[in-house]
């Protein structure tokens, strides 16, 4: 016997907001009509955990740490992890620290 799935409207999309900065660009074109609370919600996530990685890789790079490289990528992953299950359980929760910070800065994220 099969189980029906709850799938709410913009699940896909905050899905795909999390797979690289790219399926971030490509989540905000896909939430444009119609839009989306929960959609909008996890872009914001994903489009700030992105952006946080590349712009403190940019840094560390001038300073080259093996050691901060591997304290990124750490935090990186479990923060992606808690944002990427939030969105496959249909939770808008933020990520630990930083989540509310991006909700605020990204508003321009319709």
């Amino acid at each position: 016997m099969m189980q029906e799935q709850n799938t709410i409207p913009g699940k896909t999309t905050g899905l795909v907001a999390y797979m690289t900065m790219i399926g971030a660009i490509i989540a905000i074109f896909m939430n444009l009509e119609p839009k989306n609370d929960f959609a909008r919600f996890h872009i914001r996530q994903a489009f700030g955990l992105h952006l946080m990685f590349h712009a403190f890789a940019l840094f560390s790079s001038v300073w080259y740490s093996q050691y901060a490289l591997y304290g990124l990528y750490l935090c990186y992953v479990v923060l992606w992890v808690y944002g990427f299950l939030g969105a496959i359980n249909n939770k808008k929760q933020v990520v630990p620290i930083v989540g509310p910070y991006f909700q605020k800065w990204f508003t321009f994220i319709q």
